[in-house]
């Protein structure tokens, strides 16, 4: 049977008297239970105890018990026994996040929040893996479980902006996740408030990342200005086109297009809601029109794409979508998007490469993987 949770893993272990670990820099308290993970086959005996099975079991409950009475004793004793645990945790977990190895990694931030809830550079780690991760899941086309990281994300940089001791980093990845997000306003307050964290540090105490950082913090704040991306009717069709409210969104953008005809991201909203509401020529012609605006954004090739494919123009449909798996080469959702284009052509072996190189890239990918089903 498997395990509801990874704290079934787990046998809570009062030692006797006369066990020392001391060799171990482990100076136990004999009242308090250790958690020890259990073995994975026959019952657990104490002559088989070791450390690691002890720290082991510790960075479970700092990971999914934030309640546990005995917290405070069981951070205590990893870092007296293990000082450098904190970095070797965050290499490992950032190593885990690059590779996508997603649940891995998640739980060993989610261990390193628990062993110092009050370190915001963990949290801002946590919060960046949130932030990709979503990333991750959209472009696989998992949309609800993009909007849950999302989610994630968004209680962690609050959380970190809250603070009383938030570095300035955090405001330069947030500012791009509500970019991300359409929030240009709240996106530049974020880039502002960086850019004044920062504005009395040298150049050479910030080094040539922190130079390139202000730098394309200031770059952002001035397009953001120049194309008026604050204004209320642009914020206003955004929200209501994400809410379902498609109709009243677009009358929206237009009258934010009648004063700004050549903002590219309004274009792009404008085509969102049109193809939305499957009035295909119309946002073909809205994209079309943000590329002509100054677009180079892959998810604008790709939605002009899946409009090219419903008016059955394949051949342009298939040129917009190597366009964007160009500069997104990973993408598996512009993958997905060949295959199903190959199978409005008629084409299902091709169509079943596609689906087979997406699951390359993420073996878990649930379209894929039901298309490839099909496909059988």
């Amino acid at each position: 049977m498997t395990p509801s949770s990874p704290l079934d893993n787990l046998l809570f272990v009062t030692l006797p008297e006369d066990v020392d670990l001391s060799a171990y820099k482990l100076q136990v308290q004999p009242a308090i239970p250790l958690p020890v993970q259990r073995p994975l086959e026959g019952d657990f005996d104490l002559t088989q105890l070791t450390p690691e099975m002890i720290f082991a079991g510790i960075l479970v409950v700092l990971a999914y018990d934030h309640h546990n009475q005995h917290l405070g004793y069981y951070r205590q004793l990893l870092l007296e026994a293990k000082p450098d645990i904190k970095r070797e945790l965050t290499e490992a977990a950032i190593l885990k996040a690059r590779n996508e190895d997603f649940d891995i990694a998640e739980e060993i931030f989610s261990a390193l929040r628990g062993l110092d809830p009050e370190d915001m550079a963990t949290t801002l780690n946590a919060a960046i893996f949130f932030d990709q991760r979503a990333d991750s899941y959209r472009r696989s086309g998992l949309t609800e479980d993009a909007d849950a990281y999302d989610d994630g994300a968004y209680r962690l940089y609050s959380q970190i902006m809250e603070s009383d001791n938030a570095p300035a980093d955090v405001y330069f990845n947030a500012g791009f996740f509500f970019l991300k997000q359409r929030n240009f306003p709240r996106g530049k307050e974020c880039f502002e408030t960086y850019l004044a964290l920062t504005c009395d540090i040298s150049d050479q105490e910030l080094g040539e990342n922190g130079q390139y950082k202000r730098q394309r913090a200031q770059e952002i704040v001035q397009d953001i200005n120049n194309r008026n991306l604050e204004d209320e009717q642009f914020k206003s069709a955004y929200s209501l086109i994400s809410a379902g409210q498609e109709e009243e969104g677009l009358e929206e953008i237009r009258k934010f297009l009648e004063n700004n005809p050549n903002v590219w991201n309004a274009w792009f909203l404008l085509g969102w809601g049109l193809r939305r509401l499957q009035r295909w020529d119309d946002a073909r012609d809205a994209f079309l029109q943000s590329i002509e605006c100054g677009s180079t954004e892959p998810d604008t090739f790709n939605e002009l794409a899946i409009c090219c494919m419903e008016l059955g123009e394949f051949s342009e449909s298939k040129k917009y979508l190597v366009e964007a798996l160009s500069m997104e080469p990973e993408n598996t959702k512009y993958m997905s998007n060949l295959g199903y284009l190959s199978l409005k052509e008629g084409n299902p072996q091709e169509a079943r490469k596609y689906f087979l190189t997406v699951l390359e890239f993420d073996p878990n990918d649930k379209i894929a993987i039901s298309m490839l089903e099909e496909l059988e």
